[in-house]
This record gives structure tokens, sequence and C-alpha cells, in this order.
């Protein structure tokens, strides 16, 4: 009975802020739905709502304790970041759409969070961390962190493709991000990043350390291996180009496999993502007795 009106009331209360945040919340659908580097933000509330629900790994409900304290530093912080933006921000107009959906995401999430901890307290926000953390997703990226993240991608990208054409003894002269191959020279664009898989494999890792990984060093593991995994997934791509463009016609440069090939490329990499998480979940299970071993699903 407590359970089911301590949920009661942070539905209704959840419900309410989502209301306030109703604008921000319809600009950020529109945002994901036109930016394909975003466009898995809508189902980010929806993983995590499934994990609540199911609770895999067999997560006990602690006692529902409300944390007021805990709920007025959460509800401060977004209460700063909304006032920030109409004070500050707003009266000067120079947020671009991406920083402003940022910060209303985050002051979104973290209202909810005082909603919960007024509500189910510290207790019960702790036992659910990870859905909690997921949500995390949903804030879209600065476009300066964006132009970070591509950058450096695109120039590991560039890096691995050259040691990948040494290796396959194609004759190779390199200046830069411009590449010379027989009959052939191209530049490694920032549009090659492959920010997008990268950052979809990421969460999917994420996602599958701690659904099925019991141990700390093997969960970060399979999420960190995801980098180099996306940096070399982006020189095999650059690799198969530049052989088809020497070997077969130069005219593949303007090929599918090159403007839309990305999604081939993509599933290419789950091979070696998939052989790592069975690797290490099998490593796993040596280790622990059978009997020992705690459910994967309650």
């Amino acid at each position: 009975m407590e359970e089911r009106g301590a949920f009661r009331n942070f539905a209704l209360l959840a419900v309410v802020v989502s209301g306030a945040f109703a604008l921000p919340l319809g600009e950020l659908l529109r945002f994901a739905l036109k930016n394909s580097l975003f466009s898995h933000l809508p189902l980010i509330p929806l993983v995590s709502a499934w994990w609540i629900w199911k609770r895999p790994g067999g997560e006990v409900v602690p006692l529902f304790k409300p944390s007021p304290g805990w709920a007025a530093a959460a509800a401060a912080v977004a209460g700063v970041l909304v006032s920030g933006y109409w004070l500050v921000w707003r009266a000067r107009a120079e947020l671009p759409p991406a920083e402003y959906l940022c910060l209303m995401t985050t002051a979104y999430l973290a209202a909810l969070l005082a909603v919960a901890l007024l509500t189910l307290g510290v207790g019960v926000v702790k036992a659910f961390r990870f859905p909690i953390l997921f949500l995390g997703f949903m804030i879209p990226w600065p476009t300066m962190l964006v132009d970070l993240v591509e950058t450096t991608l695109q120039f590991a990208s560039a890096e691995a493709a050259h040691a990948l054409l040494v290796l396959s003894g194609l004759p190779v002269l390199r200046d830069g991000l411009v590449f010379r191959l027989p009959g052939l020279t191209f530049e490694v664009a920032q549009e090659c990043s492959g920010i997008r898989s990268s950052l979809v494999l990421f969460i999917t890792s994420v996602l599958g350390a701690h659904l099925l990984l019991r141990t700390p060093w093997r969960r970060w593991a399979l999420v960190l291996a995801v980098l180099p995994l996306g940096v070399l997934r982006n020189g095999f791509r650059i690799l198969t180009l530049g052989w088809l463009c020497v070997h077969v016609d130069p005219a593949m440069i303007d090929s599918p496999i090159h403007h839309q090939g990305g999604p081939l490329f993509f599933v290419l990499s789950l091979g070696p993502f998939f052989l790592l998480l069975w690797w290490l979940r099998r490593g796993e299970r040596r280790q622990v007795p059978p009997s020992a071993r705690p459910p994967l699903m309650p």
C-alpha cells in the first residue's frame, strides 16, 4: 500500500512537472526528429521506464522515506537553470536551439529528480540509479561539444585509416587529413567521423553492460571498447573505399557505399562488439558457481 501510494504521488507530480516543461519537451521531440545525431532521444525515457518496471537484476526497493532536503537541492538546480535562461540568455537572444534544449532538458530532469526524492526518497532513487542516470542520454549536446567529438573522431579515423592502408600494401601518401592513392586524392572530412553510429553503439554498450554483466571492470571494458571500435570501423570504411577506387573504379568515391554505407559498416562493427560481450560474460560465468549466480531477470 505504501509503495502504491508513493508511486501514485510521484506520477501525479511528474505529470505536473512535465506539463510545466511541455513547450521545451515538444521542441525537443521536433529537434530529435530533424536531427539524425539525436534521433534516439525519444527512446531513452521508454528504456528507463521499462527498466524500472521490470527491475532487471532483481533490484530490491527499499523503504519509502521522503527526502525533502535532497529534493530541495535538486529543485534548486532546476530553478537556477530555468531562471538563468529567462534572465540572461533569453534576454540577449544568444542561445542556439541545441544549447537551449540542453539547458531545458537538464532542468526538466533535475525537477523530476526533485519529485522522486520528495515522494520516494533517497533509498529508492539509489536503488534505481541506473535508469535515472540513463535519462541523461535525453540531453542534446551543445554545438561546441558536437564539434569537439566530431573533430576528435575525424582525426582518429584518419590515423586508423592510414595504418590500415599501409598494412594493406596500398601505396599511400598522407598530408594531414588528405590521402593520395594511385589515381585518387581524397580528404577525411568531418562528416566521416561516424559520430552518430558511435553514439548509438556507446548507448547500446552501456545498456548491455548493465543488463548482462555483473563485474564492474567487465562493464567498463565493454563500454570503453566502443571508442577504439568506432575508430577502427571508420578506418576500415576508408580502407574499403580506397581499395575499391584503386582496384575497381575511381568512380566508387561517389558510390552509395561512400554516401549511404554507414549502416552497413555499423552492422559489421556489431560483430566484434557482441564477440567481446560474449567473451566477457563467459569469463564472468566461469568465476561464479551456477548456484551463486543471481538471475539476470527476476
